[in-house]
């Protein structure tokens, strides 16, 4: 039996067990929350309520709770995305020693795209760290990456407006983000301006392993003064390198 923490804070103990029953019940609702945890039914939807805002669970229309992003990217084996990010960082800082820029390693889970590595370049004025952080696919340089892998009947699947769980969830035009995946297909390369924040410019290409699949997308950020069209041809030559040689390592 384990032994509880001398100094436990009760809330952070009912978020994770919450976390828990995500995993192993798949959805909740928040009188259920409250009965599991022996709490009123105000804690447990503060409780979910945070869940939510830290993408450890989505709220559906019905007003369940169910797994988040976060938790379903604990679904994929950790193992692949530690012998990911093993095999990444050597070659994502050697990027950065060369261009003097971010760099990115993201992978897709569902309809969201999650960062799972960031190398911060030493410039004072750069883009931070997005280690951790998840964003829609669709909105992202590595999820374009991601979606530019998938033919178009699970694209089409995946962005069925029948199958949002999130009522605040905009789904995209799937006529122009077909076209723009078009573009990412015959190109290899994302160039985002601004698409996903005010201030950023990034490129992302795919990260392959040996058979050929997409695994993950590797993206460099700037802040958007830094940015020339002049540019693009030599950082598309040191973002590709670097993803053949995370393919190496991989």
């Amino acid at each position: 039996m384990k032994t509880p923490p001398a100094y436990a804070s009760n809330s952070v103990d009912h978020a994770l067990r919450l976390a828990q029953i995500l995993q192993l019940d798949g959805a909740i609702t928040v009188s259920a929350a409250a009965e599991r945890l022996g709490v009123a039914r105000s804690t447990a939807h503060r409780l979910l309520t945070a869940l939510v805002y830290r993408d450890f669970a989505v709220q559906d229309e019905d007003r369940t709770y169910r797994v988040g992003p976060i938790l379903a990217l604990a679904e994929r084996a950790q193992s692949d995305v530690g012998t990911l990010r093993a095999a990444a960082l050597g070659p994502m800082r050697a990027l950065v020693d060369r261009i003097d820029e971010t760099v990115n390693l993201s992978i897709r889970t569902g309809r969201n795209v999650r960062f799972i590595a960031s190398v911060e370049c030493a410039q004072a004025l750069r883009v931070g760290s997005r280690e951790g952080m998840v964003f829609p696919a669709h909105q992202a340089t590595g999820g374009l990456v991601a979606l530019a892998a998938l033919p178009d009947e699970e694209l089409v699947t995946l962005y069925a407006a029948d199958d949002r769980h999130d009522s605040a969830e905009e789904l995209p035009d799937l006529t122009r983000l077909r076209r723009e995946l078009r573009s990412v297909r015959l190109s290899g390369v994302v160039l985002n301006l601004e698409r996903t924040e005010r201030g950023v410019t990034a490129m992302g290409c795919a990260v392959r392993d040996r058979s050929g699949a997409t695994v993950a997308a590797l993206s460099i950020s700037m802040p958007s003064v830094r940015y020339s069209p002049e540019q693009v041809k030599p950082l598309t030559a040191a973002l590709t390198a670097a993803a053949d040689a995370i393919t190496r390592a991989l």
